[in-house]
């Protein structure tokens, strides 16, 4: 809201070392349609592990943890939420699946926001996609027990109000095309966490209407590369980015910069991260084969096909089944039982294969 007031907008400036950071930005989206060319099935599995990094990190971010062995399956849908941890992360998955899906042709109104929020929460016995009706300042809390207040957002009665004219002077922002829109998509984010216009939830909020708007301008790196992940590993730089910048913003004299630094080395990174996944990935005939081959000769104790196809992102598990067979065939490895629960491991040279009995 503050960020985005013509006045605010027309004082700000940026140094050599930011204009550079967003050229470099640009760039990388220059190049997404060439990646999804070259490596479509890479690009499938890389969809799958930032879904399950991007659910996992934006929950841990506010202390919300799940156990390693039920992540996937939640956020994969093969298992239904037990716990409230469970439901939060449950929730959180459909809202960014949703944004997966449309967030590109979704607008940036009130009703949107509270649209996301109310799916966050629709596995919690507390239903969400209200405005908050008490305040809530942002706490640090320490070790030793004691805190402090790292902000105080917009209080209660003024917050629906806030988030109007947040939405308001973002599309005004937007339409006088005066501004890069990777200047606007951030400003918006720090004014609404400032606003905090949720009892809870609108740090993870935040994050997905961060997918939301780059979405909206063609940024589609987030599909690809967990930013909530990209963000828990840069967590410290975060609040601290988020303290600095919202310091004296209810009067609108606050200094953008360390937020802007923030937001786009979280972009950047992911998209360098985006294109070495890409150059590293095997090409050519025969890739394939050689892949599973050496994440079979790289196994020291009884795998499984699952654990292949981990180790060989974008190779679908028939191919998988094939190069084994291949393997089995050529006396380097042996199943050790049958089923589904059955695995494989190596044989030494000139070993003869364990016969399996029916």
């Amino acid at each position: 809201m503050h960020s985005l007031d013509p006045d605010y907008l027309d004082r700000l400036r940026f140094d050599a070392t930011q204009l550079a950071t967003l050229r470099a930005i640009g760039e990388c989206r220059g190049k997404q349609a060439l990646y999804t060319r070259q490596v479509p099935e890479l690009l499938k599995a890389l969809r799958q592990t930032a879904s399950i990094e991007s659910a996992e990190s934006s929950n841990r971010l506010e202390g919300i943890t799940v156990s390693a062995s039920r992540l996937k399956p939640l956020v994969l849908k093969n298992q239904a939420p037990k716990d409230r941890s469970e439901q939060e992360l449950a929730g959180y998955r459909d809202a960014l699946a949703l944004i997966h899906e449309s967030g590109a042709d979704m607008p940036f109104s009130a009703n949107v926001v509270l649209q996301i929020h109310g799916l966050m929460y629709r596995y919690m016995p507390r239903p969400g996609g209200s405005w908050k009706q008490t305040d809530n300042d942002i706490v640090e809390r320490h070790p030793d027990g004691s805190s402090r207040v790292r902000f105080r957002p917009t209080p209660a009665h003024l917050a629906p109000i806030q988030m109007d004219a947040l939405v308001q002077r973002y599309r005004e922002a937007a339409d006088r095309g005066n501004h890069d829109p990777l200047v606007l998509v951030p400003l918006a984010i720090l004014d609404f966490l400032c606003i905090h216009p949720f009892h809870d939830g609108n740090g993870r909020t935040g994050r997905l209407l961060t997918l939301m708007l780059l979405y909206h301008y063609g940024y589609e790196v987030g599909r690809y590369i967990s930013l909530e992940r990209v963000i828990e590993e840069s967590k410290e730089s975060y609040y601290e980015a988020l303290e600095k910048s919202s310091a004296r913003w209810h009067q609108g004299k606050h200094d953008i910069k360390p937020w802007l630094d923030y937001f786009w080395g979280v972009l950047l990174a992911a998209y360098r991260e985006f294109e070495q996944r890409v150059a590293e990935a095997p090409k050519g005939p025969g890739s394939k084969t050689d892949r599973v081959r050496a994440a079979v000769q790289a196994q020291t104790q009884p795998f499984s096909i699952s654990e292949i196809e981990t180790a060989c992102p974008g190779i679908s598990r028939d191919m998988v089944r094939v190069v084994l067979r291949q393997m089995k065939d050529e006396n380097l490895i042996a199943p050790t039982g049958k089923g589904r629960g059955a695995k494989w491991m190596l044989l030494l040279p000139h070993a003869k294969p364990k016969r399996v009995k029916p």
